[in-house]
């Protein structure tokens, strides 16, 4: 049997490794049209930015290593430009650029995503680069080293546009955002991203959400025009709109396209050729949660696609479940991590949810350098069933992002959150683990111990007609902000003022991080109040105000905590 792969890189290469360990026997061929195979696309920004020194590092195999140890005839620098479906053959443009014909057996289509370089004036300059390939590494690392830029534009704020931001920053240059949506990073929802505009911030980035970019114009510098008429100079402009199917070659060989012009494939990642299978970026996959067809440009999923479409081929009959789009990210010294689904997705699909919002140190709070993570946790408010969960913060983000994702795949609950039985130390964990946390509020919730409002609909709420805010901190914490019209009763004084608070009317109660408002909501409850408290506390509606605000990064704990540790 020979099998064909084009593609050299996630699930390319991840396919042609796990075939020949199923089939010593086959011949295998992988074209790469770049000039490196099994490379890191992850770990590109952090080699623009130094971290990653060394070329080598990048790269996980070579043609000539995947000849010696897996026997497999890797080509670089060839590119596979006509499927003949008929014949069972691949035209490839070799590293001469002299066509030849490649026949197979089985064909794997892995040919990743591109990166969207939008046609607009001024994109053709050699100083707006983009960061895709090894290549594209290459030649932005020279620059910066060789050109010593001191202003840059990144226009994209999702995963590579925050990580080359970060990198450049850095480096010593100072770097302007531009971002078409309000909010970063997509895959969380406004109000956790805020948080991460204000360490932006605060690490210097000048930030512009709900901005685009329209054109470049060329000087000794270069000028980037915004859709809102803003013009910024910059020696450097980076164009990091996201990626897009690269599946020309799939479309002009008849195969079936779905969502953003993705392959569609089945569980076995078969095309609708069934000598044909695709996997990696650009196919469709199935979304875990809610069962709709999606593209989710992952290299974990990309990898096990390989995987799966190799068992297929050598006769084993795995299956790929589908995609959950679990995430991670380092933005500075924050992380930012999501899994399965978010409210907007939610909504816009009309799927019914409930959400909590639970504010835990990433271990035991006595124990020194503990500091808060947010996790925002979506769940079926009639089963419990986890739909997803999004958490900002620092040390233990990742570790949490994990076990909801586990979850989620398990089709567990948030009762099954609350029971889980973690891992504990001071250094590490606390006695109730974020997780759990979120398990007991969520549950709180769907047995009716509490009623919620949130940050969007609180503001207003003491001016109208039945409604009564009682913010239960302390009077510092009150003096240091509010949300107007609240009066103060700690909540240590709250049975011995009582009587203050109109038992004709709605009473939210309001404090931090919505653990003492809980409380105070018991406590009234069961004396016969009708009453609700803020998820997520003052501290985030706080965290979203002065972020629409633009706040001062001196009102950010990143750059607080950068200051205290400088």
């Amino acid at each position: 049997m020979k099998v064909v792969i084009i593609g050299g890189v996630a699930g390319g290469a991840s396919a042609a490794a796990r075939l020949r360990r199923l089939d010593e026997s086959a011949e295998i061929v992988m074209l790469e049209r770049t000039g490196f195979v099994s490379y890191a696309n992850c770990g590109l920004p952090y080699y623009v930015g130094g971290v990653i020194d060394e070329k080598r590092k990048l790269t996980l195999q070579t043609p000539a290593s995947f000849a010696s140890r897996f026997n497999v005839d890797a080509r670089v620098n060839s590119e596979a430009v006509r499927i003949d479906r008929v014949n069972k053959t691949v035209a490839v443009r070799g590293p001469d650029g002299e066509e030849y014909l490649e026949s197979y057996d089985k064909l794997v289509l892995a040919p990743g995503a591109k990166a969207v370089r939008p046609d607009l004036p001024g994109l053709d300059d050699p100083r707006v680069l983009s960061l895709r390939t090894v290549e594209d590494a290459f030649d932005m690392r020279d620059f910066i080293t060789e050109r010593r830029p001191g202003k840059a534009v990144v226009c994209g704020a999702g995963y590579i546009g925050l990580e080359v931001a970060e990198n450049l920053v850095g480096m010593g240059v100072e770097v302007s955002m531009v971002q078409r949506p309000d909010q970063v990073l997509p895959p969380i929802d406004r109000e956790m991203a805020a948080d991460v505009h204000l360490c932006l911030r605060a690490h210097g980035v000048d930030l512009r959400l709900s901005d685009a970019l329209e054109s470049v114009e060329a000087g000794d510098s270069l000028t980037v025009v915004l859709r809102s008429g803003a013009r910024l100079e910059a020696d450097l402009v980076v164009v990091a709109l996201g990626v897009a199917p690269d599946t020309a070659l799939a479309g002009e060989a008849g195969l079936n396209l779905g969502v953003k012009g993705s392959i569609v494939v089945d569980d076995r990642m078969r095309t609708s050729d069934p000598d044909i299978y695709a996997v990696g970026d650009a196919v469709q996959v199935r979304n875990f949660v809610t069962g709709e067809p999606a593209n989710i440009a992952l290299a974990g999923p990309a990898n096990k696609q390989g995987r799966i479409a190799a068992d297929n081929i050598a006769g084993i009959g795995s299956r790929f479940d589908g995609s959950l789009g679990s995430s991670v990210i380092k933005v500075f010294d924050m992380t930012v991590a999501a899994t399965g689904i978010n409210e907007k997705q939610a909504r816009a699909l009309g799927i019914p949810y409930n959400k909590v919002y639970t504010y835990s140190a990433s271990h035991a709070s006595y124990y020194p350098g503990g500091r808060n993570m947010s996790v925002k946790t979506l769940f079926d408010p009639t089963t419990g069933r986890v739909l997803g969960a999004q958490i900002v913060g620092y040390e233990g983000v990742e570790k949490r992002a994990d076990v909801f994702a586990t979850a989620i795949h398990g089709r567990m609950t948030v009762r099954d959150l609350a029971e889980l039985d973690l891992t504990y130390a001071p250094p590490f964990s606390s006695a109730k683990d974020p997780v759990n946390y979120a398990g007991f509020v969520a549950c709180n919730v769907i047995d009716g111990r509490v009623r919620q409002c949130f940050w969007d609909e609180v503001d207003g709420m003491a001016g109208r007609e039945g409604c009564f805010l009682v913010d239960v901190r302390g009077p510092a914490e009150f003096e240091a902000g509010r949300i107007e019209g609240s009066v103060n009763i700690p909540l240590d004084d709250i049975r011995g003022r009582i009587g203050e608070i109109p038992r004709d009317k709605k009473v939210v109660l309001i404090c931090h991080s919505a653990l003492r408002s809980y409380i105070a909501c018991r406590i009234l409850e069961q004396k016969g109040y009708d009453c609700c408290h803020l998820a997520g506390g003052y501290r985030l509606y706080a965290s979203v105000m002065r972020d629409s605000a633009s706040g001062s990064p001196s009102d950010h704990p990143c750059g607080a905590k950068r200051r205290s540790t400088g």
